[in-house]
């Protein structure tokens, strides 16, 4: 019999900005038909538009927007405001036992009873998200786990995010087998770490079947053998000022060289990462800057491009499941099983190289159907079933997740909670017992 979706496990699930919306709907979506787990999804409204529009397209609901980068009196908070702002947020959210009217958004919904807060990747939203649970002794289960540059620096301030994230969580769930070495080399259990694929290629899957064009402004585009598409999309901190500049340039000099490809470049919301772009390629006659596209639109962008230069850590997983060979815009790369398949090419911001290695894929055919063809290696859209069958087996004593044999994981992580395994018997009490103390 199914269990009531009251009655079900209740995870938190935070979202904070609009990559971490498209590679958590799946998990979320998949806890939600498991038919054993109830998701309490929460915004920290780092994106809030485009998080909350993808959330209701997806047909899921939110239950509560923290407002964390709310302007006061027409300021924007700061780093350090909006991570207060969140980790306040979680703390209020979770004390009232349902959300407070202020963070409401679809409706009054119970949080009290949660057993886990999931958070995704190296954003500040997941890493104050998870500093909030890890203080409310919430367990902590890192999605998209493992990724380093070893370069605290670079990208900022999502390196030291993730890894301050790693160092709190109990359960750690990698998109590759690289990612779960990263984790081992620092100390992390090898039974806390589950190897899943990466969900963003789950979601593609399903925008693959959803997309129906690509959005507004884009009327004029041509999907023909001689007229490519150059896809660019460049909006990182660590870019901002002299590498957007570069970027730029480089577009220009490409735009002037080929004038049948067709560059499309959609633009971020911040000035600071839009105003070079703009200033640099606005009077180019094939070069299109419009505004972001929605999900299912710049998924079918992707599938059609010629080329990708991005400095997106999101793009450079999904491209290749589309066959679409990338240049990484950045001088570092935390995706590096990209680079070793050949799917990805790291150019960093230097003009001459992009323009060099974007020639070398507009003109070659046959280097260029090499690198297409190449193997992705971030999964094969199941990440998201492996995820929720890691819950069951951890916080249900369900099955055993599939890359695993007997109790490893279960056991491991909950000895990272202070609890042995017979205090625990067949059941998830003690850890709900562990996810309700505050």
């Amino acid at each position: 019999m199914e269990i009531p979706y009251s009655e079900r496990t209740r995870v938190l699930t935070v979202i904070g900005t609009r990559p971490e919306a498209i590679k958590m709907i799946p998990v979320i979506r998949a806890l939600q038909d498991s038919g054993k787990f109830r998701p309490v999804v929460i915004a920290t409204g780092q994106h809030m538009e485009l998080v909350a529009d993808l959330i209701h397209r997806s047909g899921l609901r939110l239950d509560a927007n923290l407002r964390a980068s709310d302007a006061q009196n027409g300021v924007k908070p700061t780093l350090n405001e909006m991570f207060a702002r969140i980790m306040v947020g979680i703390d209020r959210v979770w004390a009232s036992q349902t959300v407070p009217a202020e963070y409401r958004a679809d409706g009054r919904r119970e949080v009290g009873g949660a057993v886990a807060c999931l958070v995704h990747g190296d954003t500040s939203s997941a890493a104050a998200a998870a500093l909030a649970a890890f203080n409310l002794q919430i367990p902590v289960i890192h999605v998209e786990a493992g990724l380093r540059t070893s370069n605290l620096l670079s990208p900022f301030p999502e390196e030291g995010n993730r890894q301050l994230i790693s160092r709190i969580a109990a359960l750690h769930l990698a998109p590759t087998s690289a990612n779960k070495a990263n984790l081992v080399r620092e100390g992390v259990d090898y039974d806390r770490v589950l190897v899943t694929g990466n969900t963003s290629i789950d979601m593609l899957r399903w925008a693959a079947a959803e997309a129906n064009g690509f959005g507004p402004g884009l009327a004029d585009l041509v999907v023909a053998p001689d007229r490519p598409i150059v896809l660019v999309t460049a909006h990182r901190r660590e870019n901002w000022g002299a590498g957007l500049d570069r970027i730029a340039a480089a577009v220009r000099r490409l735009s002037e060289r080929y004038p049948r490809a067709q560059f499309v470049v959609p633009l971020h919301p911040n000035p600071v990462a839009r105003g070079p772009l703009i200033a640099t390629l606005e009077d180019r006659p094939n070069v299109m800057l419009v505004e972001p596209r929605e999900y299912l639109a710049f998924a079918q962008l992707m599938g059609a491009a010629r080329l990708i230069i991005t400095d997106s850590g999101g793009v450079q997983e999904e491209a290749p499941a589309l066959g679409t060979p990338v240049l990484v815009a950045r001088d570092t790369t935390e995706r590096s099983e990209g680079v070793d398949a050949g799917t990805l090419t790291l150019v960093g911001t230097d003009p001459d190289r992009i323009v060099a290695e974007a020639a070398i894929l507009l003109e070659d055919d046959a280097e260029h159907a090499r690198r297409a063809a190449r193997p992705n290696p971030y999964g094969d859209g199941r990440a998201s079933e492996r995820i929720v069958q890691a819950l069951d087996h951890i916080l249900r004593a369900g099955g055993t997740p599939e890359e695993l044999t007997g109790c490893e994981l279960r056991d491991a992580v909950r000895r990272r909670l202070g609890l042995a395994p017979d205090e625990l018997g067949d059941g998830s009490a003690a850890l709900l017992d562990a996810g309700s103390r505050a």
